[in-house]
């Protein structure tokens, strides 16, 4: 059957009824899926209470000391914990899982050309023999986007790259990055189909901007490794089927 891998973040996601409604959704969709999260509000709320100012440069964290430990709580913590017995209660089997865990995903620390993000990483390998296993096993698997680097060290990935490089090896029929926000927007309107080679000009005028980025990025590069339909999307788009339809160029 076709796999589908769903990235869930946005500032809704350390809501209980949010996280309710997830697995609601979630519960009606047809198996395989793999569920990839980000951390929502609380990673920069626990940062804070840490004594740090939360730093995004183009969607992606600056991760620092300070930023790492509060990742570190509330994605192998609370958050997956809750996403986790989320999902169970409406009777879907779950297994909560990090990019570091077995070294599912390998990484190297990401040079960014302008800034240095810290302990922030690009992904190497995506070990898939894992999840093939889960699968078969009839298990959902919830992944933080923390992985294991090549020098040992924990690096914080951002949570649409790694979803996009599941779905890329794992030779997934749909990707989908759902959040808060319905699609991308233009002009006030939601723009139903996207082509991949318009991304970067549109980011350049600063119409696609902040987390989008990442997304369409993502998405992008998974559909031109394979990826049959990528979506950008908000929970009920997700049920419905809406949302933006990323398309390879001239299809």
């Amino acid at each position: 059957m076709p796999l589908r891998v769903i990235k869930v973040g946005g500032n809704k996601l350390d809501q209980p009824e949010f996280r309710e409604q997830l697995a609601g959704v979630i519960a009606e969709l047809p198996s395989p899926m793999i569920l990839v999260h980000g951390g929502g509000q609380a990673v920069d709320e626990i940062q804070l209470l840490l004594g740090s100012e939360p730093e995004r440069v183009q969607g992606m964290r600056r991760t620092g000391p300070e930023a790492m430990r509060a990742a570190l709580m509330v994605l192998c913590g609370e958050l997956r914990a809750e996403l986790v017995t989320a999902l169970m209660r409406k009777g879907i089997k779950t297994i909560g899982l990090s990019g570091f865990d077995a070294g599912l995903v390998r990484v190297r620390k990401l040079n960014h050309p302008t800034e240095d993000l810290g302990q922030v990483g690009e992904i190497v390998k995506v070990e898939t023999e894992l999840l093939y296993s889960l699968l078969e096993a009839g298990l959902l698997p919830v992944i933080s986007p923390l992985s294991l680097g090549l020098d040992g060290q924990i690096y914080n990935v951002n949570a649409d790259n790694i979803a996009g490089a599941i779905a890329e090896a794992m030779g997934a029929h749909e990707l989908a990055f759902v959040s808060d926000v319905s699609g991308v927007h233009r002009s006030g309107r939601i723009v139903p189909q996207l082509e991949i080679g318009q991304t970067e000009s549109l980011i350049a005028r600063n119409e696609i901007r902040a987390g989008m980025v990442p997304k369409v990025r993502a998405g992008s590069e998974a559909l031109r490794g394979g990826v049959s339909q990528v979506r950008i999307v908000d929970l009920p788009g997700l049920a419905a089927g809406e949302g933006t339809l990323l398309t390879a160029s001239g299809s």
